[in-house]
């Protein structure tokens, strides 16, 4: 545990979920290769679409629409609308498949269970802080056994834009009822969760589980910890 600055006393935590209490790498890598087995054997017309068809495709997309990188699953839905065209699916088709194909990509991507220990440090925080998670990610907290372990959940995409954009932790202080230096954000990366909650009045614990560098922060986070586990003495401590 590192401390860059003090911790100043706060009234409600908030956590990033995609790589903070799970490992999303790996979740996403498979999740991305079985979608792409259901996009071949569902649609005739994708039958030969390959991973890196589907990167180029997705690069276009992103460099004409930048404005989708604030919903990753509108960029996904408006990807696969890109990709059923070119392949031969008429536009009014395409319009339709393609919010069915993303909800399957939703299931996959969300087809795995969230450690016990992020869990159980979940329920101990609760006792003493209100528990809210602020994600640019569009994980089913259903499907994955968390929508009862914050009192909410923001996900980036309209109207709010994606962190480091201050709109999610100002809606979440609205919410709370409090301000949001008040809050004390936990997330993995320094600059949507530690830059984005500092820039926006909040606290930053910044989890380094891999042993990052600070080289590329813009801000330095309030403290650094390289367990999820270790917050729990760092906040009641």
């Amino acid at each position: 545990m590192k401390f860059y600055r003090p911790l100043k006393p706060f009234k409600a935590i908030s956590f990033d979920l995609d790589d903070t209490l799970y490992d999303n790498h790996p979740i996403i890598k498979k999740a991305e290769q079985d979608f792409l087995i259901y996009l071949n054997q569902s649609y005739p017309e994708l039958s030969e679409l390959d991973a890196r068809q589907w990167r180029l495709y997705k690069n276009h997309v992103v460099r004409e629409k930048p404005q989708l990188a604030e919903d990753v699953s509108l960029l996904r839905i408006e990807i696969l609308k890109r990709v059923m065209t070119i392949f031969g699916i008429a536009e009014y088709k395409a319009i339709e498949y393609a919010p069915i194909a993303f909800a399957e990509f939703l299931r996959l991507r969300s087809n795995f269970t969230v450690p016990p220990e992020s869990l159980c440090l979940l329920d101990k925080l609760a006792e003493h802080y209100p528990l809210i998670a602020i994600t640019n990610g569009n994980v089913d907290e259903k499907q994955i056994g968390l929508d009862n372990k914050f009192q909410f959940i923001l996900k980036a995409g309209a109207p709010f834009k994606a962190k480091p954009h201050h709109d999610l932790f100002v809606e979440a202080a609205h919410r709370l009822n409090i301000e949001v230096s008040d809050i004390l954000h936990i997330g993995d990366h320094l600059i949507s969760d530690v830059f984005g909650a500092q820039h926006s009045g909040a606290q930053a614990v910044w989890l380094n589980e891999h042993k990052q560098s600070l080289t590329g922060a813009r801000l330095l986070p309030t403290v650094e910890i390289t367990h999820i586990n270790t917050l729990y003495s760092l906040i009641t401590e």
